[in-house]
């Protein structure tokens, strides 16, 4: 049954083939010659917009340019106009030209003498004597303070160089002043707009033409391939190429057809040609291409209807159990489709529906929560099972991306591994809370089994950034940002009590000098700038070894810890003397004053001192201090420094 279905097969696919084969040749012959006829209109279509451009171009290059060289020129009048110390000698000239770049300057007097100039052979030319200088002269008589003549570019009189000259009356006198450039940019822009220019752009194909023919005299004004061939063949002559607009053919130089398609612009006949022989060549490459076509969809189809039959059923049943493993092992994404009888596709959609029944349930408690506006999510893996269940806000609240949440959950044991190491860092004074970045806090509730967990997961950012906000308001000073003295007290407190053995620590009281007097001579404004600056100076030392407090009004305190003996304790004493002494603070916009301060400190190796004891000897040093000299620190204990 197999060959006879396949004899039978091979019969029909060879008929198709060869009836599609005729049809195809009878339909490329007309798509071809309405292909070249499109391709021809477009390129003619960009040989006028070029034209249009080139020419556009050029007039807007002319206006900028010669206003541009009229500012010069201006500018040159109003230079010689109002500086007395110029002399008109050449170099004094040459000098202004090149300072205006420009490549010539001449000075023109009331009788039309060329008096100075940064020519030297140009001084004494009577403007009269040439048609191209006379021009100017008409700026003499004109009795506007700023007229002005700009010259096209043309041969000058003196040396029949191609230059454009501006020239200006002079305000201060009667007189002119003229300024010369030589035009290369504009020579260049209209060497693009000639015909020659505009073909060598325009890539041709083997044997096709673009020339233009003159509508007045017949005659070829440009040619792809230059002028200097013959152009006595019919598919050059104007009277037989005015219909071509849809495309015809005409004979060429060597006898052969020319295909061409022309259309009027202006003046002028643009055309583009190619030989017939070429459209005929691509004909029969495109048939030749349609025959190995249609012979490789021919053999496909064969092979593919032998193997269909052949092998389709056993290889449905094979995806049908291979999908079902799948499923099994909880790929629930998977999608079981198998067809080539009625009887695979009933069972791939009885499994699909029992799969999305299941799929469905998870994805209603994901819809749930995300409907509730909670910032919730849950999740559930098994060892030995690949995929992970997670709900839909999981990724957002984690701050995990797209590519490493697909990779996280395709596999349960780096997905556990993630979330323990996530859990493993609880942040300080909360249970079961973690910090996932800088502004994202989350809880994260498990519970685990023999090989199985369920977790949820709350992002209580907002809480803990709020908690974190009330804590920091309630033991930090306003205006300073320095600790308030209550919790300065517990965190010296708890440091003293915590001190390692063979550790020294001490508390230093801190006054500022002359406060009063800084209030009631600039403001209270700028006592508050002077309690800034001097708070910057107590925040600039090092965190990790200075703690640091606003007591009250000009009162300030400090603890220095984690010192191996008290000259460290004194290092650092002189250290934050030093920066303070350097500090200097803005008052008003005329005064500023460098920070004094006047400070007593208490040392101890003893961590079972009071804080409360060192603190009070620390005060006692101080008003010791202020009763002296004022300005430094001195210890307890002894006398001032």
């Amino acid at each position: 049954m197999l060959k006879t279905f396949m004899k039978y097969t091979i019969v029909i696919m060879t008929a198709a083939s060869l009836l599609i084969l005729s049809i195809n040749f009878i339909l490329n012959l007309h798509m071809m010659e309405t292909q070249q006829l499109a391709t021809f209109h477009t390129k003619i279509e960009q040989v006028i917009h070029t034209l249009e451009n080139n020419q556009a171009e050029l007039l807007l290059m002319n206006e900028n340019l010669d206003e541009d060289y009229l500012t010069r020129a201006k500018a040159a009048a109003y230079m010689l106009d109002n500086r007395q110390d110029l002399t008109m000698n050449v170099k004094q000239f040459q000098y202004l030209a090149a300072l205006l770049n420009v490549d010539e300057l001449h000075v023109i007097d009331e009788n039309g003498i060329i008096v100075a100039s940064s020519v030297s052979k140009y001084v004494g030319i009577n403007m009269d004597d040439h048609d191209q200088t006379r021009a100017f002269l008409a700026l003499l008589g004109d009795e506007e303070e700023d007229s002005f003549l700009i010259q096209e570019a043309m041969p000058n009189a003196a040396e029949g160089r191609i230059m454009k000259y501006v020239g200006v009356s002079r305000r201060s006198h009667q007189g002119i002043v003229q300024v010369g450039f030589a035009p290369t940019r504009q020579l260049e822009a209209e060497s693009r707009n000639t015909y020659a220019y505009i073909f060598s752009r325009f890539p041709t194909d083997v044997g096709e033409e673009l020339f233009v023919i003159d509508r007045e005299n017949g005659a070829v004004l440009g040619h792809s391939n230059g002028r200097e061939g013959k152009f006595d063949a019919e598919c050059y002559q104007l009277d037989r190429l005015l219909d071509g607009e849809e495309g015809i053919y005409r004979q060429g130089e060597s006898g052969a057809a020319m295909y061409v398609v022309s259309r009027l612009y202006g003046n002028v006949l643009i055309c583009a040609a190619q030989p017939g022989s070429h459209l005929r060549q691509k004909l029969a490459k495109n048939t030749l291409s349609t025959f190995l076509y249609l012979l490789f969809v021919a053999l496909a189809v064969i092979f593919l209807l032998y193997y269909l039959v052949k092998r389709k059923v056993t290889d449905g049943i094979h995806n049908i159990i291979e999908n079902l493993t799948a499923i099994t092992m909880g790929n629930l994404d998977t999608v079981v489709s198998v067809g080539g009888n009625r009887e695979f596709e009933e069972l791939s959609r009885g499994i699909n529906a029992m799969v999305r029944s299941l799929v469905n349930s998870s994805n209603r408690i994901s819809a749930i929560i995300q409907i509730s506006g909670i910032p919730l999510a849950a999740f559930e893996y098994q060892s030995g099972r690949k995929p992970v269940y997670v709900t839909s806000g999981f990724r957002e609240i984690m701050e995990i991306p797209d590519n490493t949440a697909a990779v996280l959950c395709g596999n349960s044991v780096g997905f556990g591994e993630y979330i323990h190491s996530v859990t493993a860092n609880p942040i300080e004074g909360e249970k079961d809370i973690y910090q996932i970045s800088q502004k994202r806090y989350v809880r994260i509730h498990m519970s685990e089994e023999p090989g199985r967990c369920i977790g949820v997961i709350t992002d209580v950012s907002r809480d803990v950034l709020e908690k974190q906000r009330m804590q920091y308001e309630n033991t930090h000073d306003a205006l300073t940002g320095l600790c308030q003295y209550p919790y300065f007290r517990q965190q010296a407190g708890e440091i003293l009590r915590d001190m390692p053995a063979g550790e020294v620590c001490a508390v230093a009281m801190l006054d500022l000098d002359h406060f009063k007097s800084i209030n009631d001579t600039y403001g209270h404004n700028a006592g508050d700038l002077y309690l800034r600056g001097f708070s910057a100076v107590m925040q600039s030392m090092p965190g990790d070894h200075f703690l640091t407090a606003r007591r009250s009004g000009d009162e300030f305190c400090m603890m220095i810890y984690g010192c191996e003996d008290k000259s460290r304790i004194i290092r650092y004493l002189n250290l934050f003397y030093e920066a303070l002494g350097k500090k200097q603070v803005s008052l008003t916009d005329t005064h500023s004053r460098t920070v004094s301060a006047s400070c007593g400190f208490a040392w101890t190796a003893d961590t079972g001192s009071a804080i409360s004891e060192l603190l009070a000897r620390a005060d006692e040093a101080l008003y010791e201090m202020k009763r002296g000299k004022r300005g430094y620190y001195v210890e307890y204990g002894t006398t001032k420094k």
